[in-house]
This record gives C-alpha cells, structure tokens and sequence, in this order.
C-alpha cells in the first residue's frame, strides 16, 4: 500500500508528524538551514520531474549519494521513543514528511509517509514500485529489470502530489487526534504543515519538538526546546507517569 506501511486500524487519538529535524540528529542533511542540501543545490536542479526528464544521471548521481549518507545513519532517541508509543497507545499513528525510513529501521510500523521513500524505486514506463537498498546502486541510471525502462527514487518530488492513499490517512488522523505531537518538523512545507492546523481545528491538543521557533508555533499548547532526540523521550516518560 503505497506510502503506509502495514495496514492501520482508524480511529488514532494520539498522532505525530515528524520532519526533517529528527533525522538531522541521525546525520542525515537537511534541506534547509545553514548546513542544508538546498544550500548547495537548487530544488528544480534535483528533485523535480523535469530535472528528471533533463538529465536522469545528475539526479541519480544526487540520490545514489544520499542513500549511501543515510545507509550510514542509525535511529536516535526520538525514533525509538515513537516506537514506544505505537505500542503502548491504541490508535498511534505516526506521520512523516522523511523518506530515510528511519523510522521502519527503528521498528515503527503504523506510518503514513507523505513524500514517499527512498529505499524505492519505481519504474516510470510501469508504475510499479518496489523496495532496492543496495549501496551503491550496480548502475546510475537503474533500469527496471522487466520493461528496461528507467526507474526513478519513489519519493515526492517537487510539484508531484502527495500520494492519495497516505494523504487521506494523514487527514483523518488528524481529524480524529486528540494529541497532535510536531516533532522537528520546520512548519513550512505544505500540504504536511496543514496537518497541525486541522488537528487544532477538530480539538486536539498541540506539542512542539523543535530546536526553534517555526511558524506552527502559535498553534502549539506546550512548546519543547532543543534536540528532539532528548526533548522526546523526556515528555513520554512523564507522559507515562
């Protein structure tokens, strides 16, 4: 089922959304601030389907890279405390914006991944998608092993809509939360930023992970300062007591 993985039950009362901000504390770049990505690349040069269609090397040389950053990262803290909740709490459900699969590494299981992930290819003459973490990849660019087709990351990229199924989940999660955790997440990107507000929206509570302020902020009922990988995992251990 693209972009979840297992199946979930509806009905969640507690629900986070994780961004970027978790998995820089497992040395995976990020795409903003003073150390990101794009402040060496531009978006539209990398991560759009025509910088695709352009030049299919350059974007593969791009990713292959990545993946071997993040085939060197290991889940923190913050991961593992969100792997506490899911079992613990009836109904979690987690909702990322990453597509490291850090989280399934950690053993997260009910997550709904809005920008898709990036140890998946999809072929662009199929539509069909499928799990590939070999490091490196044995040709850039890979080609689907049916049709020879290339195969493209399966991530969201720029002007792409999030996938319909995950999208709809991460909506109905919100609507039915009662406990909304924004943990490291920069509150920019839309449609994900959206998430927060329609969760206020319906009644739920708002807590805040993050190094700064961003501008889901506002919104938020407790606000959390510094590294989300000792912020978290303090919060639920007095939200268990």
């Amino acid at each position: 089922m693209a972009g979840v993985s297992d199946s979930m039950e509806f009905g969640p009362r507690v629900v986070a959304l994780t961004g970027a901000g978790i998995s820089a504390e497992s040395g995976v770049p990020t795409f903003r601030g003073p150390d990101g990505l794009w402040g060496r690349y531009r978006p539209e040069e990398l991560a759009t389907p025509e910088a695709f269609a352009r030049d299919p090397v350059r974007v593969w040389e791009w990713y292959a890279w990545r993946r071997e950053v993040i085939a060197r990262a290991q889940p923190n803290p913050a991961h593992r405390a969100l792997v506490e909740m899911e079992a613990a709490l009836p109904g979690f459900v987690l909702i990322t914006q990453n597509v490291d699969g850090l989280h399934q590494q950690a053993g997260s299981r009910r997550v709904v991944e809005l920008h898709g992930n990036l140890w998946r290819v999809r072929c662009v003459q199929e539509d069909r998608a499928w799990e590939d973490r070999r490091v490196p990849l044995p040709e850039i660019p890979p080609r689907c092993p049916t049709c020879g087709a290339l195969l493209r990351p399966d991530v969201v990229w720029f002007g792409e809509p999030i996938p319909s199924e995950a999208w709809q989940l991460a909506v109905q999660a919100a609507q039915e939360a009662n406990l909304f955790l924004v943990i490291g997440t920069s509150g920019i990107v839309e449609p994900a930023a959206s998430l927060p507000r329609l969760a206020r929206a319906c009644g739920a509570r708002i807590i805040e992970f993050n190094l700064e302020d961003t501008p889901l902020t506002p919104l938020a009922d407790e606000v959390w300062r510094g590294p989300v990988g000792e912020t978290l995992p303090r919060w639920w251990a007095r939200f268990q007591t």
